[in-house]
């Protein structure tokens, strides 16, 4: 179908971006706004929920794995674009879920397919949204989208389809704060201790599996934890209790913990203060195994001394490529902050892996402990495998203190 542009009246003090476009429907479907707070309005169709939904616009580059993204806490407070130009053609499955409902405020997309077809499928996308209040908006020029948050970056939005004006949507997109300085891993952490138990075995997975007789005991504090990290942490031989986002050391130590998990998770770093103060006592421990993930990477990184700041649009997608010495992993990342290289204490910390696009902190390791964070997903779900190796390389650190 051919691309056309859609003008705004002269009153309404909302400009549209010239270089978007908006797909003409084949059939009538409910209309859909996306407002940005620099004033930029794109007009398309609903599908979802009906209602709209403030957060930070950004966008995701990976050619499958909605599903996982969908309900991964690290998306929680955000408008997730998504730049393959079709969702839903799998449908959607109990064992794709990283939580138990969706943790995206809305969805963006090129289209929407019609039709539901895969032999994991349970169920369709849209009914899925429906059930669990996600709104979403398609028939916009994803692209240009795409174009306009790389050269502006990330920037708060809302998708509306209950009939707001474009107007008042701009008043509370601009009212609404930004994601620095945002503590949301207190807001998606679970309540309660856990012990983890896998829910969904996942048998096509053809990566280490091992079920020693006496797993390693390990403390994950979720900040945002993806079920795909547990079950890799399991399958690598560990028990596991998972621990709320306000743990303290006393409540750790007192699971006896052989080592000790910070997890992936939303928001600003810098705002996880009690997070923050337990990775500090944590590593006042000296010999005890930590391992942090992303937000867990990062938090570790501001434990050790560090510094973070808030990358322009983040890197979120599949195939990033990042690098040790001779080495090169092809990861799947979805992060908006990052460590600040120079701040860390260079006499008791390396910077072990670097972004290879942009040459920011990958991972870092300290020189005389058992720590050490990876920015990227090592566990994929969705994406490469390359980097599960680093799961290894926990459990090693454990095995040799035993």
């Amino acid at each position: 179908m051919r691309p056309s542009r859609q003008p705004l009246g002269d009153d309404s003090g909302i400009h549209a971006a010239p270089d978007f476009a908006v797909s003409e429907p084949s059939s009538p479907a409910p209309a859909a706004l996306l407002v940005l707070a620099d004033g930029t309005v794109l007009r398309g169709q609903a599908f979802g929920a009906t209602g709209t939904a403030i957060g930070e616009v950004v966008f995701n580059t990976g050619m499958t794995g909605y599903q996982e993204v969908m309900t991964d806490p690290s998306y929680s407070g955000q408008l997730v674009t998504f730049t393959y130009p079709e969702l839903g053609n799998t449908g959607v499955n109990a064992c794709d879920q990283e939580a138990d409902k969706p943790h995206v405020r809305g969805v963006i997309a090129r289209q929407l397919s019609p039709v539901a077809s895969n032999w994991r499928s349970e169920g369709d996308l849209e009914g899925w949204l429906v059930q669990h209040q996600v709104v979403g908006i398609c028939g916009i020029d994803t692209r240009a989208l795409v174009r306009h948050l790389r050269e502006g970056g990330a920037i708060n939005g809302a998708i509306s389809t209950d009939g707001t004006s474009p107007a008042a949507l701009l008043e509370q997109v601009r009212s609404a704060p930004s994601m620095s300085g945002l503590n949301l891993a207190a807001q998606v952490s679970t309540r309660e201790p856990y012990d983890w138990q896998s829910v969904c075995p996942a048998d096509f997975d053809a990566r280490v599996k091992e079920s020693p007789a006496n797993p390693y005991r390990v403390v994950a504090i979720d900040f945002g934890i993806k079920r795909a990290i547990l079950e890799r942490l399991a399958a690598h031989g560990c028990s596991v209790t998972v621990l709320p986002a306000e743990a303290t050391l006393a409540q750790v130590l007192a699971c006896n913990p052989e080592g000790v998990f910070l997890s992936n998770g939303p928001g600003d770093p810098a705002a996880v203060t009690s997070g923050i103060a337990l990775a500090k006592h944590l590593l006042e421990q000296r010999d005890l195994p930590l391992f942090g993930i992303c937000l867990g990477h990062q938090i570790l990184g501001l434990a050790m001394g560090g510094t973070t700041f808030k990358l322009g649009y983040g890197h979120r997608g599949l195939n990033h490529p990042c690098g040790s010495p001779g080495e090169v992993e092809i990861t799947s990342q979805n992060h908006g902050f990052a460590i600040d290289a120079a701040s860390l204490p260079s006499e008791r910390v390396d910077v072990s892996h670097l972004n290879l696009n942009d040459r920011t902190v990958a991972a870092l390791a300290m020189r005389d402990q058992p720590v050490f964070g990876v920015q990227y997903h090592p566990e994929a779900s969705p994406g490469p495998h390359d980097a599960d190796h680093h799961f290894a390389r926990f459990t090693a650190l454990m095995a040799e203190r035993r």
